[in-house]
């Protein structure tokens, strides 16, 4: 049952999940233009206004995460940034450049969501929780603004470390499938980016990275953990 507590909650985790997506798919399109693939630029997608990437994309931005709130409690979704499929086959290092720096925007954002919880500490207005999760990495004492300021940051963090860690899985259609390029001759690397491109070897791909995540984020995030507080001995 909806209550003024979740409908506060949903709105400000939407918040912070719609500012990751944001900025991972512009920093996807502002690399794309750099290595001179204009596509998602000319859609007005080399930007931090939400809209460009609403219009894009509005069934994973917007109805998609609010449905998963509401009926699961969690949000889930999805972006994307347009790219000429040529231009990677021209340039498959660029292309892997392209791809890793929406993840890197996401490992920013986590960094960025670290720093604001220490000075919020160092403020007296957060602190360490004794039981941290994906939206208590942080903790008020007080209602209101504080405990909004707390859930904000504590979802910018875990949801960014999240982004950040599923999309480098080396299989299609996520971003560090396309990383690859990187490692490989030009020649091989063409033809891997032509195979990626398979609807079949995608789907596969993503119920493989579903799957397996789950095993890999926890033992990560605990480790996040411990990193953002040295000595916690988060378990």
């Amino acid at each position: 049952m909806l209550n003024p507590q979740i409908i506060a909650s949903g709105i400000v985790g939407y918040v912070a999940f719609l500012l990751s997506l944001t900025c991972h798919e512009a920093a996807h399109a502002l690399v794309a233009k750099v290595g001179g693939d204009p596509t998602a630029f000319h859609g007005g997608q080399v930007s931090l206004n939400p809209l460009p990437h609403i219009r894009r994309e509005p069934f994973g931005t917007v109805w998609v995460p609010i449905l998963s709130y509401l009926f699961g409690g969690w949000m889930i979704g999805w972006g994307s940034a347009p790219y000429d499929p040529q231009w990677q086959l021209r340039h498959p290092r660029r292309a892997a450049l392209m791809a890793l720096a929406g993840p890197a925007a996401n490992v920013l954002l986590v960094v960025l969501a670290a720093g604001a919880i220490h000075a919020g500490i160092a403020a007296g207005l957060l602190a360490a929780p004794s039981s941290a999760r994906f939206t208590q990495v942080v903790y008020a004492g007080s209602s209101g603004l504080g405990a909004g300021a707390a859930l904000f940051l504590s979802v910018l963090f875990s949801l960014n470390l999240l982004l950040a860690l599923f999309n480098l899985l080396p299989l299609p259609p996520l971003d560090g499938n396309t990383a690859l390029g990187l490692f490989l001759p030009k020649s091989a690397a063409r033809r891997f980016a032509a195979l990626s491109r398979s609807r079949s070897l995608s789907l596969f791909g993503l119920l493989i990275s579903w799957f397996a995540f789950d095993y890999l984020f926890h033992p990560i995030f605990l480790a996040s953990l411990n990193l953002l507080y040295p000595g916690a001995g988060y378990r």
